[in-house]
């Protein structure tokens, strides 16, 4: 079963981090990409930009509305995911634990849904 990894981190915390905080920091996630991709369970992983230079789409009323930023102001922000194709949540967990952000941030585990018209 796919599940994905959601890496939730206050992106304040990541402006104040030394040079040499950084590079460790990068350091620590790309052992554990290596990790995970050596698994053979990754389906898909990427990082994103700051929340910053997000933006926003609401439709209402038939009208399309775009606003610089998320969706709500929160203490964290989406940082990046893995999708990984895992056994059991058990597994998947096991793997978001390793996360070198889970131990700054949140890592949320949710299983991908599948609506293709025979599950339906």
């Amino acid at each position: 079963m796919e599940y994905l990894l959601l890496i939730y981190e206050d992106e304040a915390v990541r402006k104040t981090m030394s040079p040499d905080e950084l590079a460790a920091r990068y350091d620590a996630f790309d052992e554990f990409t290596n990790n995970v991709v050596a698994s053979g369970q990754v389906v898909a992983a990427r990082p994103l930009e700051m929340i910053d230079v997000a933006t926003s789409v609401r439709v209402r009323a038939g009208q399309s509305v775009t606003t610089d930023g998320p969706f709500a102001e929160t203490k964290e922000q989406l940082a990046g995911f893995y999708m990984l194709d895992c056994d059991n949540l058990d597994q998947a967990l096991e793997w978001a634990a390793q996360i070198p952000a889970a131990q700054t941030g949140t890592i949320e585990v949710r299983p991908v849904a599948n609506h293709s018209k025979e599950n339906r």
